[in-house]
């Protein structure tokens, strides 16, 4: 990646407080998510942070999967003094082609605002919605 910034699936390089202030504070999907939350998703999932040069987290994306036949994609951010640069695109191609996710069949996710991102990696609303159920607690963080 250009300016120094990469991509690593390495948890041991995410910086925890920093994800959870973003998705628990400036993030419209998760506002109000707890740290326990934060952390627990993140031990339950594949994660991709960010970093610029200096090792700093800059951007954030987990995905939730089998590895062997679905994955969904939640909490991508990148923070906003990165944005405008390539790096969602960047982060999301980095995800879809990683080895151990590289051969899913079903990938999904939800957005309110970035189709046109995921729309370059082929994705579009859903093919057949009647099949698609879901269960929402509204209580959980």
């Amino acid at each position: 990646m250009g300016r120094n910034l990469n991509i690593s699936s390495d948890k041991r390089k995410l910086d925890i407080p920093a994800i959870h202030r973003f998705l628990s504070e400036r993030s419209y999907w998760a506002k109000g998510r707890t740290l326990a939350t934060v952390q627990k998703a993140i031990d339950h999932s594949v994660c991709f942070g960010v970093y610029d040069a200096d090792q700093q987290l800059v951007g954030f994306g987990r995905v939730v999967t089998d590895q062997a036949v679905f994955a969904y994609i939640m909490d991508v951010f990148i923070l906003e003094e990165h944005r405008g640069q390539g790096l969602a695109k960047k982060l999301i191609a980095h995800m879809m082609n990683t080895p151990e996710l590289a051969d899913i069949k079903r990938w999904q996710l939800l957005t309110s605002d970035a189709h046109g991102l995921y729309e370059r990696f082929g994705f579009a609303a859903l093919a057949e919605p009647h099949k698609h159920m879901e269960r929402i607690e509204p209580q959980c963080r």
